[in-house]
């Protein structure tokens, strides 16, 4: 009964290849946030809020669909948020329809930051992600993440929306 309930260790082979992934995924997250920042004076955390809003109706959704949209808790999403405003890149409103709600709109100013920063990102994850790889170690890649995205949470069923939209563009 005891051996039923006890997880099993790693082996050593399995270590290794969690290290190299992790390391690996640290690598490429480290050059590409620094390219970013460097090519358009945008974080990644700015560009992951842009770019939800970008693709938005309207460019504006509530802070809290928002938070959960890019897999932040709401309190850094409000700091955040609150250093874009001050750098024009987003406006904060008291939602119409919900005096506790707050809308979060993308300036002017915010979606012109996006695009300008947007094609030397993507130029930047072709360079450094997608050259590195054949179609089918993407397509490997692909099944791959998908399994550990419905591991980690069976109950996203974005999951299948936001596949299916990718492909289909």
């Amino acid at each position: 009964m005891a051996q039923s309930t006890r997880r099993a260790m790693p082996t050593r082979e399995q270590l290794r290849i969690w290290r190299s992934y992790i390391e690996t995924a640290e690598t490429l997250r480290s050059r590409l946030e620094g390219r970013l920042q460097s090519e358009s004076s945008l974080s990644s955390a700015d560009y992951r809020v842009l770019l939800a809003l970008s693709e938005a109706d309207r460019r504006t959704l509530r802070s809290s669909e928002l938070a959960e949209l890019i897999g932040w808790q709401r309190s850094r999403l409000s700091h955040h948020l609150g250093r874009m405003e001050k750098r024009g890149l987003v406006h904060r409103a008291p939602c119409p329809d919900d005096v506790h709600g707050i809308d979060v709109r993308l300036t002017d100013l915010g979606a012109e930051s996006f695009r300008h920063s947007s094609v030397p990102h993507l130029q930047d994850v072709h360079e450094l992600f997608l050259d590195a790889l054949s179609s089918e170690q993407l397509a490997a890649l692909d099944d791959a993440t998908t399994a550990l995205r419905r591991h980690l949470d069976p109950e996203d069923t974005g999951l299948a929306r936001r596949r299916d939209t990718a492909r289909n563009s």
